[in-house]
Parts: structure tokens; sequence; C-alpha cells
């Protein structure tokens, strides 16, 4: 049987710095303005009923991950758990911090690829798995972007695999553990 793909494209506006092993100009705060597009397939195949005619309603399919992208993604900063700009953010701005979202290890696109995904997983399983996310593409800059498929706990290191109560496992609004 045939199977339909829902795709839809947010944008968010982040900054970030790597430092392991990064460009000089990465290891300073930096930003960019990027493009997250999500591919979701219906967890089974299914014709359409004749009536309503949707695998799941767009707004129904989007409405948790838009406002994730939104409320934790947009104008937040990125940062390794390792980085000391994070413990710097806790004793000096503590009001702050919460808009930090930690990594393990820097926050390559790559990474946030696959942080992102797993987060979206786990908001679909959420919503009673009725799709699955196939493929996403993370654009940072009109010439940079990283498409990932499969599973994303392949792709995370293994300090991101190991622990299933990190923020990318829960589906809520959560970018860190640091003050659990």
């Amino acid at each position: 049987m045939s199977s339909a793909e829902l795709v839809f494209t947010r944008r968010f506006s982040m900054g970030h710095r790597l430092i392991d092993g990064a460009s000089e100009s990465c290891a300073l705060p930096h930003g960019h303005n990027e493009f997250v597009t999500v591919t979701l397939s219906p967890t089974r195949d299914r014709a359409l009923d004749g009536r309503r005619n949707m695998i799941v309603p767009f707004r129904q399919a989007k409405a948790r991950w838009h406002e994730f992208v939104d409320r934790s993604l947009d104008h937040a900063l990125q940062l390794s758990a390792s980085d000391p700009l994070l413990s710097w953010f806790h004793e000096n701005e503590p009001h702050r911090a919460a808009r930090i979202v930690v990594t393990p290890g820097d926050p390559t696109t790559e990474l946030l690829a696959a942080l992102m995904m797993a987060k979206l997983g786990a908001i679909l399983i959420a919503e009673g798995e009725h799709l699955i996310c196939t493929r996403i593409e993370l654009q940072e800059t009109p010439t940079n972007t990283v498409c990932l498929t499969g599973d994303p706990m392949d792709y995370l290191p293994a300090t991101g695999r190991a622990a299933q109560d990190c923020w990318w496992h829960r589906p809520d609004l959560s970018v860190s553990d640091v003050a659990r």
C-alpha cells in the first residue's frame, strides 16, 4: 500500500558556541537563523476515509512541535554541558539559564538534528503514536543543512544515548537537565 507523508518547516533563531575542535570564529558565541523541516509518516498505512481525508490534521500534527520550537528553541542559547558559560549563567543570571539548551558535547547542527528528532519522537509517542518522524532537516545557513533519517539514538554520543530520562526523551518543553 502507498504511504503519505506530512512535511512542515519552522524557522527559529538561536545562539551557540562550539569549543571542542571548532574554528576560532565558532568558539565565540554567535547566532544563526535556522529552519527545521520534519517529515512525518503514519505508523500504519490506511486509506483516506472519504470524509475527513486526512491522516492527522496538519494543525494537530504540528501543534506541540511548533510550541516546542517557538517557546524552547527560538532565541535560546545552545551550550555544551561542559561549557564554562553554563556555570556562569547559573551563578550570575539564573533567570536566563532556563533559556539555555544544554547538549552532550558541542551543540553542532548534527547533534541538534538528532536531539530534535528524539524530542519530536517523544512528543509523537505521547500524542498516541499515530505518526513517526522519518526525516529531519536542520538548515543552519543557506549553504549548510543536516538531513537525518533513521533512529536518532544511533547518532547521539554515548552520553546522550545512555540516559533515557534526558530532556530529549521527554514530550515537554524542556531543553536542559541541569536544574533537575
